[in-house]
């Protein structure tokens, strides 16, 4: 199988869990390899990261160019338009790295399923949907398109979600944050909503937050 590639850090001991987290537009897996070292996770939590690199395709809002995407958006507007078919397509290759994990023995109850922005709507739609139990999801300055079609997965009705949103984002805009946070209430969830004063980026609090929340679900 042709998997997705991307950029990988292994723990310091054998891994026994694995987050899969997802770029936004425009950017590659290389993107947040850098956050590792910065949640300051304890060695004894023996997570394997692997950030893939979206495919590049041409991307409507940004007049046709070339760049990584997992889908194309062709309005910007606040209820913005994308290509549903492509972001399912790439939920479904993501879901491929997930199976990869678990052939290599990470028990799927221990993988999380991570997203920024355009990544953090691939990861709702994977995470979801995925036929196996997991980990949970973490979804960070992102929205939720497929929140009409998504299928949820009876494995996975009580997921643990973490939604992170800036409140001064000029890209994807805070209401869209809270908006996917009361949609996922209203099929069953009870997600995790912070904010934090930033535009569409990460900050250290939050980051802080995401270790709190990953050691919470990952510890031993």
């Amino acid at each position: 199988m042709s998997y997705l590639p991307g950029v990988e850090i292994e723990p310091q001991h054998t891994a026994d869990a694995a987050v899969i987290w997802l770029h936004g537009l425009g950017a590659d897996g290389h993107d947040f390899a850098p956050v590792v070292k910065e949640l300051g996770l304890p060695e004894a939590l023996a997570i394997r990261f692997v950030f893939p690199h979206a495919p590049s395709m041409p991307v409507s809002i940004n007049n046709g160019h070339v760049m990584p995407a997992w889908y194309d958006i062709s309005s910007m507007q606040i209820e913005r338009k994308v290509d549903k078919e492509q972001l399912m397509k790439s939920a479904l290759r993501v879901g491929d790295l997930v199976e990869r994990e678990i052939e290599r023995g990470i028990k799927s109850e221990r993988i999380v399923i991570a997203g920024f922005s355009q990544g953090g709507a691939v990861a709702y739609q994977l995470g979801l949907s995925y036929p196996k139990p997991l980990a949970g999801i973490f979804g960070l300055s992102t929205y939720f398109p497929t929140h009409d079609a998504v299928q949820p997965s009876p494995e996975n009705k009580a997921l643990p979600i973490l939604i992170c949103h800036g409140l001064y984002d000029p890209v994807v805009p805070e209401a869209l944050g809270r908006h996917s946070c009361e949609a996922l209430r209203q099929m069953g969830y009870k997600p995790e909503y912070k904010t934090y004063p930033m535009q569409h980026s990460v900050c250290m609090e939050e980051i802080a937050a995401i270790s709190h929340w990953l050691q919470a679900r990952l510890a031993a």
